[in-house]
């Protein structure tokens, strides 16, 4: 991940981020003693740079040549009424199952879906594709208010497995 100018060490980056505090509880109930690379990107990036950061990330997998999972971690639409995140949602979502990387991110960017990691994701498309991917599934979809039964205004989430 060195060779890449886009990588940089930035503790600051990681301040204001949550992700990785919600993701590593389930790594570790996993696998207790794992390594691994956190890595957080702005919110201002192009696809260009995102898939070149995907491609390094593979790359880097490659030569690692130990097994390897990549987590990339988002909600889905925020704060709409329900019927409205899952259009969208969905939108975004038959581009991830289709290891669709440029039309997740022109998807999300056209639709205003307010998808708040789905530059990780359509990193994490380009990285898997490279390194052999060729099927995602829905794992399971919901909004928040299939939980709450507050429909009005919803947080969508989507489990999504790419192999």
């Amino acid at each position: 991940l060195n060779q890449s100018p886009l990588i940089t060490e930035d503790e600051i980056a990681h301040l204001n981020e949550h992700s990785l505090e919600v993701q590593l509880p389930f790594i570790q109930y996993f696998k207790k003693d794992v390594s691994i690379v956190p890595v957080c990107l702005s919110y201002h990036i192009s696809f260009e740079e995102l898939e070149e950061l995907g491609k390094a990330i593979s790359s880097g997998i490659k030569e690692f040549k130990e097994e390897v999972m990549i987590v990339a971690s988002t909600d889905m639409s925020h704060y709409v009424e329900h019927e409205v995140a899952k259009k969208k949602d969905f939108l975004a979502i038959e581009k991830m199952l289709n290891l669709d990387a440029k039309g997740l991110y022109d998807t999300v960017q056209r639709e205003d879906i307010s998808m708040c990691g789905f530059q990780p994701t359509t990193s994490a498309i380009v990285a898997s594709k490279e390194l052999g991917a060729k099927k995602a599934t829905l794992v399971k979809y919901q909004t928040s208010g299939d939980t709450s039964g507050n429909y009005h205004e919803v947080v969508g989430y989507a489990g999504i497995k790419i192999n």
